[in-house]
């Protein structure tokens, strides 16, 4: 992906919200990056076209799915220095609560970085960071840069 090649800046480091707004399905999301020198949070603002349960309401569960993903991918560019985008292998996400209509906040931590796989864990939170609403444990293949 040579877009992430252009991206880099002089010293290596990836704008990773340059990144996002080139992934037309992050990009239709409005998903935000918020980054504070090694630190990462991602941000899902809420719009009406993520409720899955109009009764509740609450967020779908596949945008939910979807931001954890996103969030442990972000993690991954952010820890290495890829020219492409990691690729999912196997996925596991726990959903603990309801989303409710309100901004949804992501980080993720690279457990294990290999050469080929890595191994990342995603929590995503609302306005309490201890009171997640899911979490997600997933493997991804690194291409080759």
């Amino acid at each position: 992906m040579k877009i992430l090649e252009d991206l880099r800046k002089a010293e290596g480091e990836l704008d990773l919200q340059a990144v996002i707004e080139h992934i037309p399905y992050t990009r239709f999301l409005g998903i935000q990056i918020d980054q504070k020198g090694t630190e990462i949070t991602t941000i899902l603002p809420f719009q009406d076209m993520l409720v899955g349960n109009v009764n509740l309401p609450a967020i779908h569960g596949g945008a939910i799915g979807a931001f954890l993903e996103v969030t442990s991918i972000v993690q991954i560019l952010s820890d290495t220095s890829l020219l492409r985008l990691p690729k999912t292998v196997d996925l596991s996400v726990d959903y603990l609560r309801s989303g409710r209509p309100v901004a949804t906040y992501g980080r993720a931590v690279v457990t294990r970085l290999g050469r080929r796989v890595a191994n990342v864990r995603a929590e995503i939170w609302q306005e309490e960071t201890h009171k997640l609403i899911a979490a997600s444990h997933g493997q991804y293949l690194l291409a080759p840069s």
